[in-house]
């Protein structure tokens, strides 16, 4: 797959997979996460979310950083099945990275998930409810967190998440922010950008483009 300033390894690990072509919104949407700009993607099915999920996570982190155990990209998806997808994805395209990827749910056990964790981390997958248990009980580090994503936004507003991933928002502070979802959730989803995002955030819905 051809995109500017790709990692290496990635691309790679990308092409083995049978992904050659981006789609319209992976290029259009790969220099600006990796930018560091806060953002909203809203896209069909089609369109790829999850492959370009996976690469901004991928690029922000390249490579394991020696010394530091804490992670760097956290990830907020909608269930259990999700976390488990995601993990065997990742382990696909990160494929000689040497980065640390761990998920967690509601089925893990939580003192289990501390001590992985307290081993190095780079790219932690889990729950909402399960993520906002491990803030609680002061067992996770933000320090060196790059970059916030929340997949599936749409639907985990839907399920009456937004608590939780507006107190994952605060707990984290300042950090780059990436949302996805397939749908627009109207007013709920407005208050919650305004309440998570910063002023500057670029919103892009590629709906748009299939209406035409």
């Amino acid at each position: 797959m051809k995109l500017k300033k790709i990692n290496i390894t990635l691309q790679e690990n990308l092409l083995s997979n049978g992904l050659e072509v981006p789609t319209e919104m992976q290029k259009a949407t790969f220099g600006k996460i990796k930018s560091g700009q806060d953002i909203v993607i809203l896209a069909p099915e089609e369109q790829g979310k999850t492959t370009a999920m996976i690469m901004a996570a991928i690029q922000r982190c390249e490579a394991p950083v020696e010394g530091e155990i804490a992670t760097r990209v956290l990830i907020v998806v909608k269930d259990k099945k999700e976390v488990e997808r995601l993990i065997e994805l990742f382990e696909l395209y990160s494929k000689y990275t040497g980065l640390r990827i761990f998920g967690t749910h509601d089925h893990t056990d939580m003192d289990d998930d501390k001590n992985q964790l307290s081993l190095g981390n780079d790219i932690l997958i889990g729950t909402a409810n399960r993520l906002n248990e491990m803030f609680s009980s002061a067992g996770f580090d933000v320090n060196q967190l790059k970059m916030y994503i929340i997949d599936d936004l749409d639907v985990q507003l839907r399920n009456r998440l937004e608590p939780k991933l507006y107190r994952l928002s605060e707990s984290i502070g300042k950090t780059q922010r990436v949302y996805f979802a397939k749908d627009y959730v109207e007013e709920v989803m407005d208050m919650f950008l305004d309440k998570t995002m910063s002023e500057d955030m670029e919103w892009l819905d590629f709906h748009e483009e299939d209406e035409d």
